[in-house]
């Protein structure tokens, strides 16, 4: 059987989660035809149950407008459990072949009850320094 879904949106229906990211172009390990990006994000529980971040969903357009979808489960190979109060940091990477571009997602997060709920991801830049995304 599975358990229902529900997204966070501004009716409050879904758990009071913060996602906060923070990214970082990698000049050093970039080139012309590749350009690598470092993002931190920084989760935080305020709600007052325990959520365990089962999945992710990335939606990442470059400056072509190629969109590319990626699903995994967890994040860098954990199931974080947040429990109320409680927050998870990781960081990680991401190529684009032609900057600048954005990307942003969702995390399927479940409470100890078996409810299952998508809490966004804020979509966030992807900008070579001293370049402004149009």
């Amino acid at each position: 059987m599975n358990s229902p879904i529900r997204s966070d949106g501004p009716d409050g229906a879904g758990p009071d989660i913060r996602v906060q990211v923070n990214v970082q172009y990698m000049a050093d390990h970039s080139t012309p035809e590749r350009h690598l990006f470092m993002y931190v994000i920084h989760i935080e529980n305020r709600s007052d149950d325990t959520w365990q971040l089962l999945a992710r969903h990335w939606d990442i357009m470059d400056a072509t407008g190629r969109v590319t979808h990626v699903d995994g489960e967890g994040v860098v190979g954990e199931q974080p459990v947040l429990a109320p109060g409680g927050t998870f940091l990781y960081d990680s990477f991401v190529t684009l072949e032609a900057a600048p571009g954005h990307m942003g997602g969702h995390y399927l997060m479940q409470d100890a009850w078996g409810v299952q709920a998508r809490v966004p991801i804020p979509t966030f830049a992807l900008i070579l320094p001293g370049r402004t995304l149009n």
